[in-house]
């Protein structure tokens, strides 16, 4: 468990993973809070599982407490530099099934309601997910003290 801990904190990148790991960070846990705790004009679980459950995602409940929970807590790990790798991935799979359940069948544009917005938030979590945290992050405290 230690050897895997430190293979998934460990990373080369530089200082420069910072700049998309916090704003990344950010906007993930502000959504997942609007799921999660309707926070932010948000509907809190109860409603975001209502409309999953309407759109064919059940149980809604469930999806909605999953889907939060991963922006949540994966955007606070990702802001933390925390097993940014895991946390990347988890939500790089988030970014996909809301692509592909919700916005794809109305093209790239925001302005239709499209997938730009998860597609660039995509990209930043495999990127992330490739990367690492970077040097300025927890994962770096981790990898020296499993070393």
């Amino acid at each position: 468990m230690k050897a895997l801990i430190q293979k998934l904190s460990t990373s080369t990148a530089g200082y420069s993973t910072l700049a998309l790991r916090v704003p990344v960070g950010i906007i993930f846990m502000a959504h997942g809070a609007q799921k999660l705790f309707g926070w932010f004009g948000g509907y809190g679980l109860e409603g975001t599982g209502g409309w999953m459950e309407s759109i064919g995602l059940a149980p809604g409940f469930l999806m909605a407490l999953l889907a939060g929970s991963a922006e949540f807590f994966g955007g606070l790990f990702i802001l933390l530099g925390l097993l940014t790798r895991p946390a990347a991935i988890a939500l790089a799979f988030t970014m996909l099934v809301a692509i592909f359940s919700v916005h794809f069948a109305n093209g790239l544009f925001m302005s239709n309601n499209g997938y730009e917005f998860g597609l660039a938030l995509l990209a930043a979590s495999v990127s992330l997910a490739l990367s690492g945290s970077g040097k300025a992050a927890v994962d770096q405290v981790l990898a020296k003290k499993l070393a």
